[in-house]
């Protein structure tokens, strides 16, 4: 059974895991504390599945905006529908809460995550030349509008 929950602090150490595996540049645990507890626009999401985290989402959400910070799925969870399911839920949590739009950036090579938000319905309007620091890749701006 899959459960989509607000992250805590005490989710910090698996979700540090799921980076490590997922990104080129993870981020620290400072930066998740200060999202959980500094930033006011922060909203973070994990996926459970069992005892175990599967993923996680993070938006920040500006007056009817919401800007998908990062989103990951461990490695053993990947091709099964589990990041479809945690955006969806996702999206519409922070719908409820009042966004109207999303939008995020994704590296131009991560043909996976491209494909999945296309399905869900967002669409490029534009790209971030050399945006990724640790490879120069430029990253496509992608939209949904509700």
């Amino acid at each position: 059974m899959i459960e989509i929950r607000e992250m805590t602090l005490e989710d910090i150490p698996k979700i540090l895991l799921i980076e490590e595996e997922s990104f080129l540049t993870p981020w620290s645990r400072e930066a998740f504390f200060e999202e959980l507890n500094i930033n006011p626009l922060a909203r973070y999401f994990v996926g459970v599945c069992g005892d175990g985290i599967f993923g996680y989402i993070g938006m920040w959400l500006i007056l009817d905006e919401a800007h998908i910070t990062n989103i990951a799925v461990g490695k053993a969870y990947r091709g099964r529908g589990y990041g479809r399911t945690l955006l969806e839920d996702a999206l519409r949590r922070v719908g409820e809460m009042g966004a109207k739009a999303f939008t995020l950036e994704v590296r131009e090579s991560n043909f996976p995550a491209i494909n999945l938000y296309t399905r869900m319905g967002f669409k490029v309007g534009g790209r971030r030349k050399n945006y990724y620091q640790d490879t120069q890749e430029d990253a496509l701006l992608m939209w949904l509008r509700i």
